[in-house]
């Protein structure tokens, strides 16, 4: 490994120049990020570098506004072409997004501002389609057959700006875009969902809760695909894998969950999250397990309302706190049993 001694001694020699030195050393520092702070076991987590950052974020969030107040105001001039007005705005805005990530995620390499972007290039194109493609007469009256087509032309845009900038949320986005057009599609066949329960409940009426957990299924997998490909989790593939899991967590978990907690099967309901936090522990990653569990509570406390579910939600607290205290050693154990049926050598490694 190539020390800071080393590149002095480079520079020193006239192998390389003292800016090419600073430009290697600032690069290392980047790719390290937060990571080289990170307790043995810990799991990596950057929404930002620096203040920086959240400065320019701040900026981008006025520009956005500023942005939407101009074609706004241009569009109530002459309302009748909205359409076409709508569409040439999401244009020219696609653009200029795709230049200013060139810069901020291809040149600076900026974690929260790529964040920010991926958000005002998905929310942009999802604008501009569904001007172009949707009906707002029909969608006023319940009718969503013209959805898909804008909801999936919207995804893959976003998934070709994730091809170009490789931005691990924008991964999380195009998941939710697949959630969202599955259930547009399902809306549009069995009716509007009544309740958000019925998303998640399989007891409920309607192919909602189903659909969750079959796109759970998916996402999780490509989840796992991109973290088997980084056990070590030093490349930009183990912060996909982050952001996938935060999206099939709550889809898996809270759709059996939730229709154990409302069916009162308190002990298959303690199995089933045992098994999930034994799968988050193998895998090592705690994003998994709180994101679901994070759902559980909020969902129950509005779709439930019982004693038993105030106890179901301490318990869940006090797993979690022992989780957080005991997470690597519990993990260690836990792999030294399953080392003959596991791939150890594609899972993290244990400390």
């Amino acid at each position: 490994m190539i020390t800071r001694d080393d590149l002095r001694a480079a520079v020193g020699s006239g192998l390389i120049s003292e800016s090419q030195a600073a430009s290697l050393t600032s690069l290392a520092d980047s790719r390290r990020g937060a990571r080289e702070r990170l307790d043995p076991g810990d799991e990596p987590f950057e929404l930002f570098k620096g203040f920086n950052e959240i400065f320019i974020v701040v900026g981008l969030a006025i520009l956005a506004m500023g942005w939407i107040a101009v074609n706004t105001a241009s569009m109530l001039t002459e309302i009748v072409n909205y359409k076409s007005q709508m569409t040439t705005a999401a244009l020219i805005g696609a653009a200029l997004l795709w230049a200013i990530s060139e810069y901020f995620i291809r040149v600076r390499r900026m974690v929260a501002p790529a964040i920010a972007l991926s958000v005002l290039f998905a929310a942009n194109a999802a604008t501009g389609f569904t001007a172009q493609f949707a009906q707002p007469f029909m969608i006023a009256q319940e009718d969503y057959t013209s959805l898909p087509v804008a909801l999936t032309l919207s995804t893959l845009a976003l998934l070709v700006y994730w091809w170009r900038f490789r931005v691990p949320f924008a991964m999380a986005l195009i998941a939710l875009g697949l959630f969202a057009v599955t259930m547009i599609i399902a809306a549009d066949q069995s009716g509007v969902p009544t309740e958000i329960g019925d998303l998640f409940l399989l007891s409920a009426n309607g192919p909602f809760a189903w659909i969750t957990l079959l796109v759970g299924l998916l996402v999780f997998a490509v989840a796992m695909a991109f973290d088997l490909s980084d056990p070590h989790r030093v490349t930009r593939r183990s912060a996909q894998g982050f952001w996938l899991h935060v999206v099939a967590a709550p889809a898996l978990v809270n759709t059996v969950a939730l229709t154990l907690l409302e069916g009162e099967q308190d002990v298959m309901l303690a199995l089933v999250l045992a098994f999930f936090a034994l799968i988050a522990i193998v895998i090592d990653r705690r994003s998994f397990l709180i994101t679901a569990i994070g759902y559980i509570v909020a969902l129950s406390t509005t779709v439930f309302d019982s004693e038993g579910t105030g106890l179901s939600i301490l318990a869940l607290g006090v797993v979690l706190v022992i989780l957080g205290a005991f997470w690597a050693r519990i993990r260690a154990v836990l792999l030294s049993l399953l080392a003959r049926v596991l791939p150890l050598h594609r899972l993290p490694p244990s400390h």
